[in-house]
């Protein structure tokens, strides 16, 4: 029985030994092969990653593009139409002119004639103001500002309290909205 124990025991031990083997020899396949196997696969993940990464990259510069001519092609459409409106009220205030020029040939009054142009003058200054334009009114006798006039020139001011006051306005200026249009020329005292 000691034999056979023997026998077993050292077929135990044989078994174990080829299954350590076994063992040993397949993790390293398994390691080789992951090692192998693991690369390709990862090669074609990163691959895969940065075709899609370009693939949202230019649809996205695409998607940008079309976005700044659209708006390109709306900020021009929206100015447009805004001189549109604008043609279209002063077209009307031409055609007051044209009436006005047309009866003047007949008119001898002066004093018609006169008051004619003054109400095609109150129409057309009405139509600006409605679209925001506004005059600089009243600047005489107030301080001279740079930033909303042009001084054409300088005189000696007729009183002492008139220095860098504005003595005369040559033209009027004018505002649109808080912006200035055109610079009032101011004549100033020195």
């Amino acid at each position: 029985m000691k034999n056979k124990e023997r026998v077993d025991s050292e077929s135990n031990k044989n078994e174990d030994q080829v299954l350590d083997d076994s063992s040993e020899t397949n993790s390293e396949e398994a390691v080789s092969d992951s090692s192998g196997e693991t690369a390709e696969p990862m090669e074609k993940k990163l691959e895969r990653e940065v075709a899609e990464l370009k693939d949202k990259y230019l649809r996205l510069y695409s998607d940008f593009e079309n976005y700044r001519k659209r708006t390109a092609k709306e900020r021009l459409d929206l100015i447009t139409t805004a001189s549109e409106e604008i043609l279209k009220e002063l077209i009307l205030v031409v055609d007051d002119f044209e009436r006005a020029f047309k009866a003047n040939e007949t008119q001898e009054d002066a004093v018609k004639v006169r008051e004619g142009n003054q109400l095609i003058y109150h129409k057309l200054v009405r139509t600006l103001e409605n679209r925001g334009l506004k005059s600089m009114d009243n600047l005489t006798g107030k301080p001279f500002n740079p930033d909303t006039q042009e001084a054409i020139t300088s005189i000696s001011s007729p009183k002492e309290d008139m220095k860098g006051m504005v003595i005369d306005v040559v033209e009027k200026g004018y505002t649109l909205g808080e912006k200035v249009v055109r610079f009032a020329k101011v004549v100033t005292g020195a």
